[in-house]
């Protein structure tokens, strides 16, 4: 995400949704409104949207290791807070790529977690 994007971003956040899937459906829906004429539905912007994870978690990458000063050129280039938002960047990217495949994301989600927390921990999720 562009230093511009989250400039814009934080100046609409006092009017956005409050809940985490109507927060990820008005970003559906305002990515859709700069589509091509099929709405941005078509199977090159799920592709895109689908892609677009592996540019967010390429800057996780490239926050750790500027984080860690393992780039030798650059040194110290990131901090761990950068880290975070980089991850909150995958987060949300696959949560609207998710209800870019399917309107029943909230759902879709909700049950795959469930499964997760039922193999891994034993128990349903909350």
């Amino acid at each position: 995400m562009s230093d511009s994007h989250r400039r814009d971003t934080r100046a609409r956040s006092t009017s956005a949704p409050t809940d985490l899937w109507e927060t990820v459906d008005a970003l559906w829906t305002w990515l859709d409104a700069d589509q091509p004429a099929d709405g941005g539905r078509g199977r090159e912007a799920l592709l895109l949207r689908v892609l677009k994870l592996s540019e967010e978690v390429g800057e996780v990458a490239q926050a750790v290791i500027g984080a860690t000063g393992q780039n030798p050129r650059k040194g110290a280039s990131h901090t761990w807070e950068d880290v975070e938002s980089e991850l909150c960047d995958v987060v949300i990217t696959a949560l609207v790529a998710l209800r870019t495949l399917t309107p029943e994301a909230r759902e879709v989600f909700g049950r795959h977690l469930a499964r997760v927390a039922e193999r891994s921990l034993g128990t349903t999720a909350p």
